[in-house]
Formats: C-alpha cells, sequence, structure tokens
C-alpha cells in the first residue's frame, strides 16, 4: 500500500492529545534501490500487511569515562536509530518484496540502503531519513504455521530530519 492510500482516510491534527497505541504510527519505505533517486513520499510503500510488531528503538551511543574527585561520568556521543518489523510472510505485499528480494537479502553496502519514513498518524509529526536493511529471516515456523520475517532498518548517514505530514505531497518541514 501506498503512503497516499493509507492516508486517505486520515487528518492529521498537529495538536492532537491523547493515547496512542503502535497502530498510530507509519513506517514507510522507498522502494528505489540506495535511495539514491527517491521516489515522491506519497508513492513510498506502507510497512504493514502482515507485520505483527514495529519496534521502533532509539539506541544511545555512550562513553563512560572515571574523573579525579567527580567520579563516574557518562557522555551521549550519538544515537543509533533502528526499527525491528516481525510478522508473517505476504506475497504480493510490495514493502516485503522488496525487502525479502535476492538483491535485498545477498546485497551489501549502498545497494540496500533506502530513504524512510516514520511518524504519528494522529499528530502527523515524525521523522524522515534513510537506512539500511538487514534480513534476519525470510521465512521461518513450523508445519501448518504462517511463515515468519524478521527484518530490521537501521539508520545510516546523519541524523534523520524532523519531519510533519502533509496531505499536499507528503512534505517535510
Amino acid at each position: 500500500m501506498k503512503l497516499s492510500e493509507l492516508m486517505e482516510g486520515y487528518t492529521p491534527k498537529t495538536d492532537y492529545e491523547g493515547w496512542v497505541t503502535n497502530d498510530d504510527y507509519v513506517f514507510a519505505i522507498d522502494l528505489a534501490p540506495g535511495g539514491s533517486e527517491p521516489t515522491a513520499e506519497k508513492d513510498f510503500a506502507v510497512v504493514e500487511m502482515g507485520i505483527a510488531g514495529l519496534d521502533a528503538q532509539l539506541n544511545p551511543v555512550t562513553q563512560d569515562k572515571q574523573y579525579i574527585r567527580a567520579g563516574q561520568s557518562t557522555t551521549k556521543t550519538g544515537t543509533q536509530r533502528s526499527f525491528a518489523v516481525t510478522g508473517d510472510r505476504y506475497v504480493g505485499d510490495d514493502a516485503q518484496d522488496f525487502c525479502l528480494s535476492h538483491a535485498m537479502k545477498y546485497g551489501t553496502g549502498s545497494g540496500v540502503v533506502t530513504n524512510y519514513i516514520y511518524f504519528n498518524i494522529l499528530t502527523g509529526k515524525g521523522e524522515k531519513g534513510q537506512c539500511s536493511i538487514i534480513v534476519n529471516s525470510d521465512g521461518s515456523g513450523n508445519a501448518g504455521e504462517s511463515s515468519a520475517v524478521d527484518i530490521e532498518f537501521k539508520k545510516i548517514g546523519s541524523n534523520p530530519a524532523e519531519y510533519t505530514y502533509s496531505a499536499a505531497g507528503a512534505e517535510s518541514q
């Protein structure tokens, strides 16, 4: 499903106040290999079909030092953004088919890099950046069960930019 198709029934409100569930977050990726010639954001593929879990993590990078008379001190030196996607294999879903293609499973370097956007569907606020696609499992499980997939998306390059969804072209602000 394209981002524009998903958002047809939603109007984010930047002043929204209230509870949020994991279903209120949108993770969408550019299906252009290498992320070199980006697709219009409205045409990004939403990662959702068959997906049971989207675990968005901010993994801080720190450095610990011991100082005379001051003791232990921790300095944050960066943040590694990652998304862990788990669920059931659905052949025919653009996002899954792209991520589980031979080129992505066995690719390296810039060949597995793509653009992404991640935002709250209620507020429209989030981030956009680039990530490497890392396929951990392209189908597993027991006889008679659905075939499970496990894919990680890890930030690459500079920190993601702030993003606010806009129906008029899904523009960043």
